[in-house]
């Protein structure tokens, strides 16, 4: 149980969480209606959140700097900070990679993996929410599978959409762009699997 003079670093998990889910809703609603000439704009928006999560990580590893009991090992809070963080950063990296190759129109394709992000990001809230009591929660276990399941789901359509981009395109340009884009895209929900994969080693290591 976390005393009220402590840190409390299941909460910050969380809130790390939340920024990631704020920026794949960005990233989301940008892709669905997308406008090149209002990218910029954006892509301030999705710095603004890369850098608030940004202050929360130091936040929290400053405390961690300070605490003589933490209720995981260090280093597990060390690695879950680096982790969620990754996730924000490859969300970011998707819009970044649209400007820099000057993407005018966004393919449907990409907007299924976007929703793929999104939903792995409401579940790892969800997860981390559990996780504040891991000891006695009957659903993060469901909470990791959903996430494991979501980022199989992402490899198998990561491949098809690759596939199809490459027999239905012949524009040399317009497939680099893309193969690219859907790898970026891939990344982010890998980069969701990496983060609960983490929780669960905390979990077994403390059972």
């Amino acid at each position: 149980m976390v005393r009220k003079h402590d840190f409390d670093y299941f909460d910050g998990f969380i809130k790390l969480a939340e920024y990631s889910y704020d920026a794949a809703k960005l990233l989301d609603d940008t892709l669905r209606n997308y406008n090149a000439d209002t990218l910029q704009e954006k892509m301030k928006s999705m710095h603004d959140i890369e850098h608030a999560a940004d202050i929360e990580g130091h936040e929290i590893t400053r405390r961690l700097a300070k605490e003589f009991i933490t209720p995981i090992e260090r280093e597990d809070i060390i690695t879950l900070i680096h982790e969620i963080d990754d996730i924000t950063d490859c969300i970011e990296d998707v819009l970044l990679h649209m400007y820099m190759y000057n993407v005018k129109v966004i393919r449907e394709d990409a907007i299924k993996f976007s929703g793929l992000i999104l939903t792995s990001c409401k579940e790892l809230i969800d997860a981390f929410k559990e996780f504040k009591n891991f000891k006695k929660s009957k659903e993060i276990h469901n909470k990791i599978i959903n996430i494991n399941r979501i980022e199989e789901e992402g490899d198998n359509l990561y491949t098809e959409i690759v596939r199809k981009l490459h027999l239905t395109t012949h524009n040399a340009i317009d497939i680099m762009t893309w193969t690219i884009a859907y790898n970026r895209l891939e990344k982010c929900c890998d980069a969701c699997e990496e983060a609960v994969n983490v929780i669960e080693s905390v979990i077994m290591k403390n059972s």
